[in-house]
């Protein structure tokens, strides 16, 4: 048989240079390999990690070398589509490569790389080298080129002692594989073999969908994540559906022309429930990324950084855009040569980065914080209704107690024979129970979840309320503890949906717990005219609650009220500036500690305190 001659077109020097350096990580080399097979109409891919090699095997059409399409395969760079009719398969699918370039690919991951194809069982077979001699490669014998899965048609990539390993695990080479090659179906599988073991990727990632708390889809080409996605709080919309977004632009084509294109962007943007356990190894790809392909192949796999501004919500967001004019045919490449980005200046890029930047993120990050106010809403109402029950259990329980311990003691008493009726001893020891139930430690678990501090104001009034509020979370009171109704931060408000004063009476009246509330009333002349804020101060008497008064102006608080007490005054004008003398700066630092003193919390030292007080208010 006459021996097969392998003629790279190429200047030879350009492997050394370009080999080490096109890709950077083994799973950008895999999809550019799983691309190939892709676009020679493959149905399976296989990823065999053998100890001192890798092989990509898959069962296309393979190449031949009497009919030439070897040594089309050889002529490096060579652009392989450059209008729509040559952008498809036999197979009607669109094809992923054009630059001719990634066949080079596997030479970052190892110095010598085999290429061994049949075509019609017609074998063909040589070895790429970063170091080759000159441009006639080295043949493989024929008797030597052998296959692992296929037989009759195919094409198989051999990368000896290569620099980087894949995973140990299937699971862990499946899941970056998923976020990098999203075009898995029945019809294209990828099945990873690790020695005995074998496993196959026949659908994208179903668990993605589970994991999300809430998702925006533009168009049906990811209607696995509308079927696996589940929105845990129906009173919020945390699933939109959308067609796909549509923007017109003036682009010139190959040959310059100028005329109108239609952008379409589709996909899906999500946002995590939370980020713990999916990015199990440090060498994964990030959780938290927005991809951008073009004919199913990736482009780019994080734009985050180029849309993002470093928010903490972002840190939950992932999404998967289709963009396919980055790949029409007729319009300029805009790849950039390692396949890992775009030219930033294109138009159309230009274009997709706006949109998400000014509509895709700032909706779906949006919808993470309606998702994490829902959780929040509803942990709290569950806290509440937990609390309750425990009281009503409890109450239960020392009435009960109550009950049976007087009978007992009652008709112990009849029975030595005093001659006191039962009614007038059970009453005698009910009485002495009752007195005395506190000291039965029964309530510790109860009273640890009461609120502790309650902030007595009228709306007109938060901005002093606010200082309180600042003083005391410096001061190590947790935000938790507090009811402070005009809070900024939700955590001290009043849980959304319930009645303000249903709330305050679980803590001032309904409650078992002897240990009440700590009161911090803020008065002014708004104090009389405002309900709300003479019905906490009714209820604070009658429950005997210790406060403490923070004044404003010449207003004098009066009865139930302890007026007797020194009240901290703080001086307010016209334009509502706030200022305070140096004696009630320490007064009001003083009554701040006094306050973390009985409720329990250790709190900074008087100068820390007048300090923190005087970046808040005027000292004068």
């Amino acid at each position: 048989m006459e021996e097969n001659i392998y003629e790279l077109d190429i200047d030879v020097r350009i492997l050394e240079l370009l080999g080490p350096n096109l890709y950077t990580n083994i799973y950008y080399v895999l999809a550019e390999l799983i691309a190939n097979a892709y676009d020679a109409d493959a149905h399976n891919v296989y990823i065999i990690s053998d100890k001192d090699k890798i092989i990509v095997e898959d069962d296309g059409k393979g190449m031949s070398y009497s009919k030439g399409e070897v040594g089309k395969y050889l002529k490096v760079a060579a652009i392989s589509r450059n209008n729509e009719e040559d952008s498809k398969t036999a197979l009607n699918r669109l094809k992923m490569g054009r630059k001719g370039v990634g066949k080079l690919a596997a030479l970052s991951v190892s110095e010598e790389v085999q290429v061994m194809t049949i075509s019609d069982g017609e074998k063909s077979g040589f070895v790429l080298s970063r170091h080759p001699q000159s441009k006639n490669l080295q043949g493989i014998p024929y008797d030597k080129i052998c296959f692992k899965k296929i037989e009759s048609n195919g094409t198989a990539i051999v990368m000896l002692n290569p620099q980087y390993k894949l995973h140990k695990t299937q699971t862990a080479i499946k899941r970056n594989l998923l976020k990098i090659f999203p075009a898995i179906s029945k019809d294209f599988k990828i099945h990873i073999i690790i020695g005995s073991k074998e496993d196959v990727i026949d659908s994208v990632d179903k668990e993605i969908g589970r994991e999300l708390c809430a998702c925006i889809l533009l168009g049906n080409k990811s209607s696995n994540i509308k079927n696996t996605f589940h929105n845990e709080y129906s009173n919020v919309d945390l699933l939109v559906e959308s067609q796909p977004k549509k923007f017109p632009l003036m682009l010139k084509d190959n040959q310059g022309a100028e005329k109108q294109y239609d952008l379409i962007v589709e996909g899906w943007i999500g946002a995590y429930k939370s980020t713990r356990g999916r990015k199990l190894e440090s060498s994964d790809f990030p959780d938290n990324f927005i991809s951008l392909y073009a004919h199913n192949k990736m482009g780019e796999f994080n734009i985050l950084p180029v849309v993002g501004a470093n928010r903490l919500n972002e840190s939950y967001v992932v999404g998967q855009l289709f963009v396919d004019l980055f790949e029409l045919s007729e319009l300029p490449d805009m790849a950039l040569s390692n396949r890992q980005g775009y030219k930033s200046d294109d138009p159309r890029y230009i274009k997709v980065i706006e949109y998400v930047k000014d509509e895709l993120l700032p909706n779906i990050i949006a919808k993470r914080v309606a998702f994490a106010k829902a959780k929040k809403d509803q942990n709290e109402k569950e806290k509440i209704n937990k609390q309750e029950e425990e009281e009503r259990t409890f109450r239960f329980n020392v009435n009960e107690f109550r009950k049976s311990t007087s009978a007992q003691v009652a008709q112990a008493i009849i029975n030595k024979g005093t001659g006191v009726s039962e009614e007038e001893v059970m009453f005698a020891v009910e009485n002495a129970i009752n007195a005395n139930s506190n000291m039965l430690g029964l309530k510790p678990h109860i009273d640890q979840q009461k609120k502790k501090l309650f902030i007595s104001h009228t709306r007109r009034d938060k901005s002093i309320g606010d200082i309180v509020y600042n003083m005391l979370v410096f001061n190590n009171v947790p935000p938790e503890d507090i009811i402070y109704t005009s809070c900024d931060d939700e955590v001290s408000r009043i849980p959304q949906g319930m009645n303000i004063y249903e709330y305050l009476r679980k803590f001032f009246v309904d409650s078992v717990s002897d240990k009440k509330m700590y009161v911090l009333f803020i008065t002014s002349d708004n104090t009389k005219t405002a309900w709300g804020a003479m019905v906490e101060i009714g209820a604070s008497w009658i429950t005997r609650v210790d406060h403490k008064i923070f004044n404003i102006n010449s207003f004098r608080p009066e009865h139930p009220l302890n007026d007797e007490a020194m009240w901290n005054t703080i001086r307010r004008d016209g334009d509502g500036r706030l200022t305070m003398t140096e004696l009630n700066c320490d007064d009001f630092c003083s009554k701040i500690e006094q306050v973390c003193d009985v409720v329990g919390y250790p709190h900074k030292t008087r100068k820390d305190n007048k300090a923190q007080l005087s970046s808040l208010i005027i000292i004068e």
